[in-house]
């Protein structure tokens, strides 16, 4: 056997040697967010999570597992500062390994630049809610900066590392419920699978595992009561195309319903809450309520293929306000909270700091960073430049990153009952790490096209349409333009 240089024995690689200055800004950037936000900002949904973890009453309204993992962190203290705490350390532990990996390959500037991507006003201000849109990036960011260390130089991936990355991601695809179509492409890209038709099979296969279990882990595993929840979207496109059919009867209501819903202003593109909120709404829905999840979805694809123009009607209005395309200026649902939702607990807001900092956020949403259409048209353009570029490790993590924000955006025109940019957070991370790993801009021809045809004309929309209202109230009873209805 031949030995090995003395040098060689002796002097360890440089790379793995000293600590890298990445490592310690990003531990200084979790330090200081935990600080600024502490401890936590609370909403609405985070109170009903909360009773539930004090309660030890579950049901799947809201994700039971992070109802679960709250109930867990109860004895480190109440509140929100327990799973505030997790949250940002995966948000920055993510960011911390995979700008320790690109510094190992030469490229600080790009190491960088991944820290500073956590530091975008409205990403890191929404880190500060306790929210499952913050969990879910907080665990997908952690699992993939856990793989992604050794993947992007090309080194196996130890089993302890594999296993705590597949426990984040488990959680990950657990805390939303379509979060199956952002992580599956991502899941495929760090796994060391080189044929397409294998990534092409294990994620359907991903997808297929996650929506037929999922009911069962959170019913049965998480010991869940059930809830209508799974209803809301049948329901909601439902109640769309019956607004939108003139004396026609849909799914069993009266030809006459679609004038209800109309003249008491149910259907709206912005969300769909007035057909749960306003009485003359769900009234007129009830006929629905007998129904089962599995008869409302076979409903729905019937009246879907009879009824197309209204189907598609409604989905186009819905997916124009989420993505805040066509869309008023000053929209609600985009800014992070400045102050928390009331409650009886005890638990408080953070404090001025934090508020002058969700202030600037809140400022930004109003730009192209606010706006989902903008970093779907910015993650398209990524992929189109992605064809110059070698393949490499970093290719391939930035081509998952791409997949997995491009797949969950797509989820939205079928699936989706709300227009609040928290929704669209995981794809905004990812098209931005995606830029970074990739260093490449999109051609002038491509930037100027999506300019004129997708920026120009938001810009005008937010210049010329009426303010919306900022109240909830309001909300309920607003009609948004480009809504698609009838007159």
């Amino acid at each position: 056997m031949t030995d090995v240089p003395r040098t060689m024995r002796t002097r360890p690689d440089a790379s793995t040697a000293r600590l890298h200055p990445h490592l310690i800004a990003a531990t200084l950037l979790f330090t200081a967010s935990l600080a600024l936000f502490w401890p936590g900002y609370a909403e609405y949904d985070t109170l009903r999570q909360y009773e539930q973890a004090v309660s030890g009453q579950f049901d799947d309204w809201h994700p039971p597992v992070m109802a679960r993992l709250w109930q867990a962190l109860l004895p480190l203290g109440h509140g929100t500062a327990s799973l505030l705490t997790l949250q940002l350390a995966g948000y920055w532990l993510g960011l911390a390994l995979i700008a320790d990996a690109l510094a190992r390959l030469g490229r600080p500037r790009a190491a960088w630049a991944t820290l500073a991507a956590g530091l975008l006003p409205p990403l890191l201000g929404w880190q500060g809610v306790v929210l499952k849109d913050a969990q879910l990036v907080s665990a997908a960011l952690a699992a993939t900066g856990l793989i992604a260390r050794y993947r992007l130089r090309d080194l196996p991936v130890p089993p302890v590392i594999a296993v705590t990355a597949g426990v984040l991601f488990a959680y990950a695809l657990l805390v939303r419920a379509n979060a199956v179509f952002a992580l599956a492409p991502l899941i495929v890209a760090l796994l060391p699978l080189q044929r397409r038709a294998a990534r092409i099979g294990v994620a359907l296969g991903i997808v297929a595992a996650v929506l037929a279990l999922s009911g069962t882990i959170n019913h049965r595993v998480l010991r869940a009561q059930g809830s209508d929840v799974a209803t809301t979207q049948p329901r909601y496109d439902l109640a769309g195309i019956a607004a939108r059919t003139q004396g026609a009867a849909i799914a069993g209501l009266p030809a006459a319903t679609g004038a209800t819903l109309r003249a008491h202003h149910c259907i709206t593109p912005y969300f769909w809450d007035p057909l749960e909120e306003t009485p003359a709404c769900a009234a007129a829905l009830m006929p629905l309520g007998r129904l089962s999840t599995g008869p409302l979805y076979r409903q729905l694809a019937r009246e879907a293929l009879r009824h197309s123009i209204a189907y598609l009607a409604q989905r186009a209005a819905h997916l124009n306000m989420t993505e805040r395309w066509l869309v008023p200026l000053s929209l609600p649902g985009a800014e992070p909270p400045t102050i928390g939702e009331p409650n009886s607990y005890g638990i408080s807001a953070p404090g001025a700091p934090a508020t002058a900092w969700q202030t600037l956020a809140g400022l930004t949403t109003r730009t192209p960073l606010g706006w989902p259409f903008a970093w779907v048209s910015a993650a398209v353009l990524l992929l189109m430049a992605s064809r110059r570029a070698p393949p490499c490790p970093t290719r391939r993590l930035a081509l998952g990153l791409l997949a997995s924000a491009l797949a969950l955006e797509a989820s939205f025109a079928a699936i989706s009952i709300a227009a609040d940019v928290r929704y669209h957070l995981w794809p905004m991370i990812a098209t931005a790490l995606a830029a970074i790993l990739l260093a490449r801009l999109p051609s002038r021809r491509a930037i100027t096209a999506a300019a004129v045809l997708l920026l120009a004309p938001a810009i005008v929309a937010r210049a010329i349409l009426p303010a919306p209202p900022q109240e909830y109230d309001a909300l309920l009873r607003w009609t948004p333009p480009v809504a698609l209805l009838p007159r």
